[in-house]
């Protein structure tokens, strides 16, 4: 079984993205290839990025960093949770990528993106995506693009998915399972 992060990545009140994540989450560990667990980025809370030595040297002086830094560092895989904030994704985000280098290599991770527009997030998810790569974290093709989120949003304030997206999420974990193997072996080589 691997260990997956799901990491929740918008911060501000009345976030949809711990919802989203939850579903996720939910269907992830229905699938019996994950122990999942949830990185709420609104709860985590890391400050702007103020370490003194380049993430690059892996001297961590923060308790904060490292604990990010161990979360990460047990990871297997990642599904990235993520809204667009102006043609991008949240800057919490690209924080919390940004505190680490080594852990985030190679490794796969899906992107299940979202918006209150008919965009799913999708102009985000090509800015993360080429982030990732530079950390050498490989975002998959096959990802869960959720338009007009607040559709899909009960009063109970739980995520209900269409036929649509569920198939799109069980793709995308297939695909993550796949590569997921694959890159163990490329890691550890």
């Amino acid at each position: 079984m691997y260990k997956l992060k799901i990491i929740s990545s918008t911060v501000r009140p009345g976030r949809k993205g711990p919802i989203v994540a939850q579903w996720i989450a939910g269907i992830a560990g229905a699938s019996g290839n994950f122990e999942v667990e949830i990185l709420d980025l609104g709860e985590i809370n890391l400050p702007l990025m103020n370490e003194a030595v380049h993430p690059i040297m892996k001297q961590y002086e923060h308790e904060h960093t490292k604990r990010w830094s161990a979360k990460i560092e047990e990871a297997d895989a990642f599904i990235f949770v993520t809204a667009e904030y102006d043609y991008s994704y949240p800057a919490s985000l690209k924080n919390a990528l940004e505190y680490l280098v080594h852990e985030w290599a190679y490794k796969a991770a899906g992107i299940v993106s979202y918006s209150a527009g008919a965009f799913a997030g999708v102009r985000g998810v090509m800015s993360l995506k080429s982030d990732l790569l530079s950390l050498k974290t490989i975002g998959l093709g096959e990802m869960v693009n959720i338009p007009l989120v607040h559709q899909f949003i009960n009063e109970e304030n739980q995520f209900v998915a269409d036929e649509k997206l569920e198939k799109a999420a069980n793709l995308m974990l297939s695909q993550l399972v796949r590569w997921t193997k694959g890159l163990k072996v490329v890691k550890e080589g």
